[in-house]
């Protein structure tokens, strides 16, 4: 995608539930552009939206109003299989849980994506575990494998499609402050070689510092909208 181009579009974005005090508001009239190969954290306290506000970026959630284009889509004009294959094709995912699946050995867990697009996958399943240090640890499986191992899987399965963009959720919140710095050291590192977009959801300022921009989020909205 050209740099010039705005890879996330949000327009007056929000979202209310029902509960039984009466309509909560989770998140109220967010707006804002993101270019394509530019770097986003999003911090704020628990409870500010920040969760929601990624679920909604990435089409896994849907709002009471308001828009996100996607990569040139708009998210809400598509229906749940539409947004399905828009993120098959050209997103990524890491998780502070991993989300590994347990009966697939390590690279199987990183073919599987690129099975399931009808790609080669053996090759680049391989070398992308070799870059992440775990050309050793192919034919493991997530139970044997430690927390920083399981997350740099994770981050090879994300980048093997080389998605367009990547969601990151509290990437290194299980993690102690070593392995985790040697994973977004690893994910910065992808990012940059594959021009990928990267949102991140994050409560540790120093990862938060490294990315071209920051967005703060209190009480549903944005830090002083």
């Amino acid at each position: 995608m050209d740099a010039e181009v705005n890879a996330i579009e949000v327009k007056q974005l929000s979202k209310r539930v029902q509960d039984a005090a009466g309509m909560l508001t989770i998140l109220d009239d967010i707006t804002f552009c993101l270019r394509a190969g530019e770097s986003l954290a999003i911090t704020g306290a628990s409870g500010s939206g920040k969760s929601t506000l990624l679920g909604l970026l990435a089409g896994l959630d849907t709002p009471t109003s308001g828009q996100v284009n996607l990569l040139g889509q708009g998210l809400f004009a598509l229906d749940e299989d539409g947004r399905a294959a828009l993120r098959a094709r050209s997103i990524g995912f890491v998780f502070q849980s991993f989300h590994l699946l347990p009966n697939l050995n390590a690279l199987e867990n990183v073919m599987l994506p690129l099975e399931l697009a009808g790609r080669e996958a053996l090759a680049p399943a391989t070398a992308l575990l070799q870059r992440v240090g775990l050309g050793e640890r192919l034919h493991h499986f997530p139970s044997t494998l430690s927390g920083g191992e399981q997350q740099r899987v994770s981050l090879a399965r994300a980048f093997a499609q080389q998605p367009s963009v990547l969601f990151a959720d509290e990437p290194t919140g299980s993690l102690d402050e070593v392995t985790g710095a040697k994973i977004i050291d690893l994910m910065f590192e992808f990012q940059r070689t594959q021009q990928t977009t990267l949102v991140l959801v994050t409560h540790d300022p120093q990862l938060a510092s490294r990315c071209d921009r920051q967005l703060v989020m209190q009480g549903g909205r944005l830090a002083g909208s």
